[in-house]
């Protein structure tokens, strides 16, 4: 009944009760209720008389199209499902009282992961709220495991992963952490004070510049097509007649060790490095340095 008095100017009792298939001193019980959950109705006299809620509750809907109120579900949902967060979901009930067409969304979000992912993201979010120092183990780019004292100031999702940007007391500087790689995060009881002047995050200053890149063609047989496509996807590709795919991309030096050859062996026979030879003498000594510790088995 709140929802439909949101949705129009003016109900009245009669109509309640038809719609609700109850008497309309059923009615004037039920908006006794309302109003004493706190939910202001309005009494209109007169012909065209009936119950409303105040202008000032609502939402004017000629703010939020369709597509707007949607896209803003879609995020709250996913939001409030990562972050177990209540205001949200209050949020989304408020929103659902605009739509128009409340059929099965067009868009749908999950950018949350496993209980103990959503949990560090909860705990990083109350921290950052509360701003209180967190404590964890963190492995860096060089498989580095160091200790870390951050001052936690937002939480920002990119590249299919969420990252914790703050202030790192080990190196006196504003960092960027991937949340992947913390573990044993804690968050203490010491608070601080909230950062009045934080820099902008230099996104150039977390990416490997391409230098001395080399042009990779990898070729990749029909059973390998799903992976490949998903690790690849930005890659230049095309399909063969044989139903088997052809990938092209730029790799630099640092990639090569760091993430591009250990994901090419993934794929196990199902893959062959074309080009250049360079590349694949790479490859290949990789590979006999793995035989070479499997060779006693």
């Amino acid at each position: 009944m709140i929802y439909m008095l949101l949705n129009n100017e003016v109900l009245s009792a009669s109509a309640l009760a038809d719609k609700y298939k109850v008497s309309q001193r059923t009615i004037y019980r039920d908006i006794d209720a309302i109003c004493a959950a706190g939910i202001p109705v309005v009494s209109y006299h007169g012909v065209n008389g009936g119950y409303g809620i105040m202008d000032a509750y609502k939402m004017d809907k000629s703010l939020l199209g369709s597509y707007d109120v949607g896209s803003l579900i879609t995020i709250l949902h996913s939001m409030s499902t990562v972050f177990d967060d209540d205001r949200a979901q209050e949020t989304i009930h408020k929103l659902q009282t605009l739509q128009h067409d409340a059929g099965t969304p067009s868009l749908t979000m999950d950018i949350g992961g496993s209980r103990a992912y959503n949990d560090s993201l909860r705990t990083l979010r109350t921290a950052i709220t509360e701003c209180r120092l967190v404590r964890f183990e963190y492995v860096n780019a060089k498989s580095e495991r160091k200790d870390r004292n951050v001052e936690p100031i937002s939480l920002h999702y990119k590249y299919d992963a969420w990252y914790l940007y703050g202030y790192c007391r080990e190196r006196k500087d504003y960092r960027e952490f991937k949340l992947p790689r913390i573990a044993n995060l804690v968050a203490s009881a010491e608070y601080f004070q909230k950062h009045k002047h934080v820099p902008e995050r230099d996104i150039a200053r977390y990416q490997q510049q391409p230098v001395n890149a080399i042009n990779a063609v990898l070729h990749f047989s029909v059973d390998c097509l799903a992976r490949a496509m998903d690790f690849f996807y930005s890659a230049e590709k095309s399909f063969n007649e044989d139903g088997t795919l052809t990938v092209s991309l730029m790799v630099n030096a640092y990639s090569e060790s760091r993430w591009f050859i250990p994901i090419v062996l993934s794929f196990g026979e199902g893959v062959t490095v074309v080009e250049p030879k360079e590349l694949r003498e790479k490859v290949k000594a990789m590979l006999e340095k793995m035989i070479k510790r499997y060779s006693e088995v």
